[in-house]
């Protein structure tokens, strides 16, 4: 398989060829100006030359052939091909980068949201992740998710169980991903009847029942423990404002583990790998998606600059999150020797605000600068937003944000992409502590204006919570809203 280098090292390496293909390109199409309109409109339409980091092979291969460096291969020559415009020719701006069909998106997860054919009966015990999904995939977008509102009310009340959580459809056990999803999906549409459909005080009793003395949380009653749990409850406890205390009875309320939190961080810090990135339970293989869920979860605890350097091996994780992305597609993989996968813009491409912001430290509130990142030479905004405008969006009528070209689009890459898009399009940065907010922080998200942008102003999306993963407005509103009621 072809030794996959991370991006940003790529492109060090690549800093004078670059310079050279610009200078070769630059002196072509002097050469060539005098050609006919018609050999030349489609390269006029592509503006300045793309990076040959998008456009090259990889400098560093391996040259034993095998399936799976044939599937890297097929993946690459797609990437390049839609880089360069050579596949689903489209409109592109100054930079080479298509514009973000908001409106297709839009109608797609409206689409989604709706009565669905046989073919998603799959999707059965899902059904708070498709809510979950569409809805920030619209509000990202900037669409009324209002009008959702009683539908979704309706739905939940229905879904809930006596024992506390929610399940994945009617009838179901609860679960702690379901539930996640279903009180995250309620928070994006807002509003008292949304807020008041959760049963708090039955949610605080299941979740102290799958609290384990090592810290993890079961996902389900006899379910197991991973940090998927962990992220999950740590996400429910503060977002709703739950009580802490665990009751006398619980099996976990011994001396060691006297509240619903404690014990968390030292369960994330077991996950973490030789590689460098975390598993889903100790001992176990390192993995996108339980990075985010491990590094929102210490987030949740305490501020990233204090709690993150205390509890990882931050340099050994930075390097394994620096190696996900691949160059020429700019996109990202889930783990070791995989392929780039559209919904890890935000799984890793998510954790990247949280490692920005426990490198920056906080910042001073009163400040006017622009925020900027020290985070741009571990990983290519860049290269993340060409591949998701670019490689990762449905160009048919069909709409939607899809895995890699030639994949369909559905409702989970269409919201994770586009949470990865607001990942890259702002920079976090940490305020003071605000007893209102979390346990121990605060923070903003505000427009990335460090250099100039590949996208056009209009494409940016509506700005990401890092931690919650729904837009910060809504995560804001959520909180605010608990807090202001004592108790259950």
């Amino acid at each position: 398989m072809p030794i996959k280098t991370s991006l940003a090292r790529v492109r060090q390496r690549t800093k004078i060829h670059r310079r050279r293909g610009t200078l070769a390109h630059n002196a072509a199409s002097h050469r060539e100006s005098g050609m006919a309109d018609s050999s030349s409109s489609q390269e006029s339409r592509r503006g300045p030359p793309i990076p040959d980091l998008f456009t090259n092979r990889p400098p560093i291969r391996d040259s034993l052939v095998s399936d799976t460096s044939k599937r890297q291969d097929s993946v690459e020559r797609n990437c390049r091909a839609f880089m360069t415009g050579k596949q689903e020719p489209v409109a592109v701006n100054n930079h080479g980068v298509p514009s973000l069909d908001r409106e297709r998106h839009i109608r797609f997860l409206e689409k989604q949201l709706g009565n669905l054919p046989s073919p998603y009966k799959s999707l059965d015990a899902s059904r708070p992740w498709m809510f979950y999904w569409c809805l920030n995939g619209l509000a990202l977008l900037g669409a009324d998710v209002s009008k959702h509102r009683k539908g979704l009310v309706a739905t939940a009340r229905s879904m809930q169980n006596e024992g506390g959580g929610f399940g994945g459809g009617f009838g179901q056990e609860s679960h702690l991903a379901t539930t996640y999803a279903m009180v995250l999906a309620l928070a994006i549409v807002g509003g008292e009847s949304a807020y008041e459909v959760i049963d708090r005080r039955a949610l605080w009793k299941w979740l102290c029942a799958l609290k384990q003395p090592d810290g993890g949380f079961r996902v389900a009653l006899g379910g197991e423990v991973d940090v998927r749990g962990a992220y999950c409850a740590a996400v429910l406890i503060t977002i709703l404002k739950l009580p802490l205390d665990l009751p006398g009875d619980s099996h976990s309320s011994v001396a060691e583990r006297p509240n619903l939190l404690t014990g968390l961080a030292d369960y994330v810090r077991r996950c973490q790998t030789f590689e460098g990135g975390i598993s889903a339970m100790p001992d176990a293989e390192a993995h996108g998606a339980f990075a985010f869920c491990g590094l929102g979860c210490l987030a949740v605890l305490d501020a990233p600059h204090r709690i993150f350097p205390r509890y990882l091996d931050m340099p050994r994780l930075i390097s394994w999150l620096s190696s996900r992305q691949y160059a020429p597609e700019g996109g990202i993989s889930g783990r070791t020797n995989k392929l780039v996968d559209g919904c890890y813009s935000h799984w890793v491409g998510g954790c990247w605000p949280l490692i920005g912001a426990a490198i920056d430290g906080a910042a001073v509130e009163t400040s006017i600068q622009s925020p900027s990142s020290n985070i741009d030479t571990l990983y290519s905004r860049e290269g993340l937003i060409r591949y998701i405008l670019t490689c990762g969006q449905d160009q048919t009528d069909r709409g939607g944000m899809r895995d890699k070209p030639y994949q369909s689009s559905d409702a989970y890459h269409t919201c994770y992409v586009l949470s990865g898009l607001s990942s890259a399009q702002h920079v976090t940065r940490i305020l003071s502590p605000d007893e209102d907010g979390m346990t121990s922080w605060a923070y903003e998200v505000l427009p990335y204006l460090d250099r100039a942008q590949v996208y056009n102003e209009e494409d940016r999306v509506n700005p990401i919570d890092p931690v919650y993963v729904i837009p910060e407005s809504k995560r804001r509103d959520t909180m605010s809203y608990f807090s202001s009621k004592p108790g259950f």
